[in-house]
C-alpha cells in the first residue's frame, strides 16, 4: 500500500551499519529522512550517499536524522562505505539499513514493478517528530537527488509546523512567506507583528516570522 502524507510512518526493526535499531525509537523526538537506494556499489547512489554525508551538519542543525536503506545486507554496505568515502571525500556518517528481505522496501512501497521487480526506486520520506509522513518524493533509478531541494523542503515543513504560514514558489529561507488562508486579517495582524501585504484577498505575504 502506498504511503500517503499524514500517515504514520511504518515502524520496523532492522540491522544497520550502526547496529540494530527500532525505527521509531531511533527517531526519538527528531525529524527524520529515510531514503532508498536500488543496490550497493551503484554509481548514482555512491554520489548521493557521499553528498548527504558531506552535508550532514546542515541536517543536524535542523534536528533531522538521516538514514538510508538498500536491499543488500549490512556486510555489503560496510564494504561499500570505502567507495563512498573515496568518491566524495567524506566518510559515511549515518546508518544504512540492511534490507535483503525487502521488509522496509515493502512497508514503504519502494519497489515499483513497472520500474523493477527486485530493486527499489529512489524514494525519499521526510518524517516529523510525531512519526507522521510529511513529504514523499520518488525518483527513477537514473536520476540523483538534490540535497539543496531536500533541505529547502525541510525548512518549509519545519516553518509551517511552527507558524500558520505556507511558502510560495521557489521560496528560500529568509524570504517572505504566505499567511495561512484560515487566518482573518485581524488574526494575521496579531500573529505577525511585522505586518503583511495583501496581493489578493487569499494571498497575503509576511516576512518570515522566525527571522
Amino acid at each position: 500500500m502506498a504511503i500517503r502524507l499524514g500517515d504514520e510512518a511504518p515502524n520496523f526493526t532492522a540491522d544497520t551499519t550502526d547496529g540494530p535499531i527500532d525505527f521509531h525509537q531511533w527517531l526519538g523526538d527528531s525529524w527524520g529522512i529515510l531514503f532508498s537506494h536500488p543496490a550497493d556499489f551503484t554509481p548514482v547512489c555512491t554520489t548521493e550517499l557521499g553528498g548527504f554525508a558531506k552535508r550532514k551538519a546542515e541536517f543536524d542543525q535542523r534536528n533531522t536524522k538521516l538514514i538510508a536503506v538498500s536491499v543488500d545486507p549490512v556486510e555489503s554496505h560496510d564494504r561499500w562505505k570505502g567507495d563512498i568515502a573515496d568518491v566524495s571525500g567524506s566518510a559515511l556518517n549515518f546508518p544504512i539499513i540492511g534490507d535483503e528481505g525487502r521488509t522496509v522496501a515493502g512497508l514503504y512501497d519502494m519497489i515499483h514493478p513497472n520500474a523493477s521487480d527486485t530493486t527499489t526506486v529512489r524514494s525519499v520520506f521526510i518524517i516529523g517528530p510525531d512519526k507522521k509522513v510529511k513529504l514523499t518524493l520518488t525518483y527513477p533509478a537514473s536520476t540523483g537527488r538534490n540535497v539543496d531541494e531536500i533541505l529547502r523542503v525541510l525548512d518549509s515543513l519545519q516553518l509551517s509546523a511552527a507558524y500558520p504560514v505556507a511558502t510560495p514558489l521557489d521560496w528560500r529561507p529568509g524570504e517572505d512567506v504566505i499567511v495561512g488562508a484560515k487566518l482573518t486579517d485581524a488574526e494575521a495582524t496579531e500573529r505577525f507583528p511585522k505586518g503583511f501585504t495583501t496581493v489578493k484577498p487569499y494571498l497575503r505575504y509576511t516576512p518570515q516570522p522566525n527571522q
